[in-house]
């Protein structure tokens, strides 16, 4: 059996992030604010926000311009130390 590597990404790029989490009254201003430290270039146009069905939770996706991996490994981090977020993709 081989190894084999996963994809390499070609860096910057258009690079989404897919947050979910409790539909409280500050969950999206609070993690477009921290995704914001990390990439501060995202306006209002690279967000959009669905809620779930029964309206408990928020899929926040936010396209962001990796610079590199560290970068997202640390706003991966933050994203999920966050108490109302649920998952990072």
């Amino acid at each position: 059996m081989t190894d084999i590597e996963p994809p390499r990404i070609a860096f910057p790029c258009a690079y989404p992030i897919k947050v979910m989490g409790l539909a409280t009254p500050q969950f999206q201003h609070e993690v477009v604010a921290l995704v914001r430290r990390h990439a501060p270039e995202v306006g209002e146009e690279h967000i959009s926000v669905r809620p779930s069905a029964n309206g408990n939770y928020l899929a926040i996706t936010i396209v962001i311009e990796a610079t590199g991996t560290e970068q997202l490994t640390v706003m991966f981090q933050d994203l999920k130390a966050h108490t109302s977020v649920k998952m990072v993709l």
